[in-house]
């Protein structure tokens, strides 16, 4: 299992209205590309600024590819994003998963 982590930024006053347009864009387009073995969605809120952590979690790098293209690591954006984010952040990372939530190995 791989896990694939995106960061972004967006002013706190627009933080609830972001994360609705994720649930209406990023989220169903994770879970709808297959390999895709869910998505976790963190929010912190730092002075004026909220910081969203996704963490989506795949069964192979042919599913990453298919949902992000030929190059995972760079991030992948829908045009809307720019009315929310204070910036782009480039890239993602990828980690390998090595145990479940329940402590369980994952091989």
């Amino acid at each position: 299992m791989i896990a694939r982590q995106w960061h972004g930024r967006v002013p706190a006053a627009k933080a609830d209205a972001y994360y609705e347009y994720l649930l209406s864009t990023g989220i169903p387009g994770y879970r709808a590309t297959p390999g895709n073995l869910g998505v976790y969605v963190f929010r912190r809120r730092q002075g004026d600024v909220v910081h969203y952590l996704l963490t989506s979690l795949w069964d192979s790098w042919d599913s990453i590819r298919a949902f992000a293209g030929a190059e995972p690591e760079v991030a992948r954006y829908y045009p809307e994003d720019d009315e929310f984010l204070l910036e782009r952040e480039t890239e993602v990372i990828h980690f390998e998963v090595l145990t479940t939530p329940e402590g369980d190995r994952i091989s």
